[in-house]
């Protein structure tokens, strides 16, 4: 039998994968877009997710013509849903049991999101502090997913290669960006389908521990 090879590091997405706050941002859209008389269906924020945020305020400016820059909409949007998450935050079925294992375990964490420093502000303060080696937002990236900088920038951080890392995913954009950097890839679908593909793994739930994810989507020896 062969050994089990562990990944030299897990790199997380936030939004969908972490935290699952869809509804949230949604709501945000549709008050937002509501106050300059316009209307926005769950159909259309479905096609934001996984976006960069920047690139999501002007897609809902082109939609509707609302009167406000991309960095404006992206501002007022956050607004609405850090006052949620403080409220509750809505963490994914497993996703503090396996970074509890991880960590347990001496496998290290990243962070990897285009989300802003004060929208993952109010999770991070949940968790304990040295729950992620490094965390990679979007205003550190001069080009958001699927371009795959965040990855390898945060397996540089963690100080690893990025075939030696584990990503996880939720989103198209994210799995291409991970596995663009050269990750191998755990994709768990949150609100939108993500097809099957030969650069990723696709599960239903996240695994229970690090055993279930070395099984799933086996690593490359460490170097």
């Amino acid at each position: 039998m062969t050994p089990r090879t562990d990944p030299a590091a897990v790199l997380w997405d936030f939004d969908g994968t972490l935290v699952d706050t869809e509804t949230y941002w949604m709501a945000a859209e549709r008050e937002l877009v509501g106050e300059y008389g316009g209307t926005w269906t769950d159909e259309q924020g479905l096609q934001l997710v996984g976006n960069d945020l920047l690139v999501s305020g002007r897609m809902i400016i082109d939609q509707t013509g609302i009167p406000l820059t991309p960095a404006q909409v992206v501002d007022r949007l956050i607004d609405g849903v850090v006052a949620h998450i403080r409220d509750r935050i809505p963490w994914r079925p497993g996703a503090r049991e396996l970074l509890a294992d991880l960590r347990a375990h001496g496998v290290p964490c990243g962070l990897v999101t285009m989300s802003y420093p004060r929208f993952i502000a109010p999770v991070l303060e949940a968790l304990p502090d040295d729950t992620f080696a490094c965390v990679v937002t979007g205003d550190q990236v001069a080009a958001g997913k699927p371009d795959p900088e965040a990855y390898v920038r945060a397996a540089d951080l963690v100080g690893s290669e990025p075939a030696d890392c584990v990503a996880i995913e939720d989103s198209l954009p994210g799995a291409r960006s991970a596995a663009a950097a050269g990750c191998r890839v755990l994709v768990v679908p949150a609100h939108v389908p993500v097809p099957d593909d030969a650069a990723w793994t696709l599960l239903e739930a996240l695994p229970q521990d690090l055993a279930a994810l070395t099984g799933a989507v086996g690593v490359s020896p460490a170097r």
